[in-house]
């Protein structure tokens, strides 16, 4: 019985953990949808809280199953979570497999989506702030170089571009002093122009996309521990409602099996003995 309350409880909890937070990413997608303008990106990739909406509900409706099924015993419920959350393994196995085959064309696909959000950089304050963060965090600015950003309208190098940032960069790009407090918006202004190594003496020059490739080959130990971790995390809920619904069809088989003995019992105490007396004077009694 012990054993049976920890698988339980250890689900609900860890399907409540989840819920609890896939309700504040889905809260702060549609926040930021609702206060963003109406024109703006709607393409799933390139939408951050449109993302957020989609991933935050798809994981709330499946840790809800998990939750709500585990705490009231449903076998309906936890086998729907079980498929549910064994079809999303599956998934994710298949496309690390497929990303591994075919690399070269999983990093076309992903250079020519990153290229899509450069030309949408102005589009959405949402995509602008992660395009940002991006380029500070890895210290880098375009997809291939700095000079991608002649796709965006607002950045175009051209001599009929009547945009101050024309033949710029973004301010996500620049190299910070130290001891800098003051951000400078337009300290990428007039860097498309110049060679790489003029550039980079004010602008980061290297592309995103090879930036991430090279962090990630260089950090493969925390991102194969954090791709098992997650697969694992998968997988133990996975035994753990696989266990519980199995508890749950023994104790069914159990109930069912003490029904049917107690009505076999109850029908043979209706019986007689072989060599019962019977008094012919309680019949008469009985028929008049």
């Amino acid at each position: 019985m012990r054993g049976y309350r920890a698988i339980k409880y250890t689900l609900f909890i860890c399907c409540h953990v989840f819920w609890v937070v896939s309700a504040v990413l889905a809260a702060v997608g549609i926040y930021a949808k609702i206060a963003k303008e109406k024109d703006v990106v709607d393409t799933l990739m390139l939408d951050p809280a449109l993302l957020l909406i989609v991933v935050g509900s798809a994981m709330f409706l499946i840790t809800f199953l998990g939750c709500f099924g585990a705490l009231r015993n449903a076998t309906c419920l936890l086998k729907t979570f079980l498929g549910i959350l064994t079809a999303i393994l599956l998934l994710q196995i298949a496309a690390g497999v497929v990303g591994y085959l075919f690399t070269d064309t999983v990093m076309e696909r992903t250079e020519m989506l990153m290229m899509k959000a450069i030309v949408r950089y102005r589009e959405d304050q949402d995509l602008e702030n992660a395009i940002d963060f991006i380029q500070k965090k890895f210290q880098c600015c375009g997809v291939e170089s700095y000079k991608d950003w002649s796709r965006n309208v607002y950045f175009e190098c051209t001599e009929t571009n009547p945009s101050l940032e024309a033949c710029g960069v973004p301010f996500s790009c620049c190299i910070n002093l130290q001891n800098q407090t003051v951000v400078n918006t337009m300290c990428g202004y007039g860097m498309q122009p110049l060679q790489e190594k003029a550039a980079g003496l004010n602008v980061f020059t290297m592309g995103c996309l090879e930036k991430i490739v090279w962090w990630a080959k260089h950090n493969l130990l925390l991102v194969a521990g954090l791709t098992g971790g997650l697969l694992l995390l998968e997988v133990c809920m996975i035994c753990l409602a696989a266990a519980q619904i199995s508890r749950i069809k023994k104790v069914h088989q159990l109930k069912n099996a003490k029904a049917t003995r107690s009505r076999l019992e109850r029908k043979d105490s209706s019986w007689y003995p072989a060599f019962a007396d019977f008094d012919e004077s309680d019949h008469g009694d009985g028929e008049k």
